[in-house]
């Protein structure tokens, strides 16, 4: 399955990195891309991915947000 999602207060790559290192280590996900230039992201999980979880953890770095699209 995929998850389209919309991450702000992304800028550089070493955002990007941090981002996708950190969705993947959520539950479900099988891999993340996110471009900063955008801010746009791809999420591809199983059915036991929780999209609240997710947004958990990216909230949790304090400088993003992260919300379905």
């Amino acid at each position: 399955m995929q998850t389209k999602i919309r991450v702000t207060g992304m800028h550089c790559a070493s955002c990007k990195i941090l981002i996708e290192d950190v969705a993947s280590d959520v539950p479900g996900v099988q891999s993340c891309t996110v471009d900063p230039a955008t801010g746009n992201g791809v999420i591809e999980h199983d059915e036991t991915f929780d999209f609240t979880a997710l947004a958990n953890e990216i909230k949790a770095l304090d400088k993003y947000a992260v919300q379905k699209i």
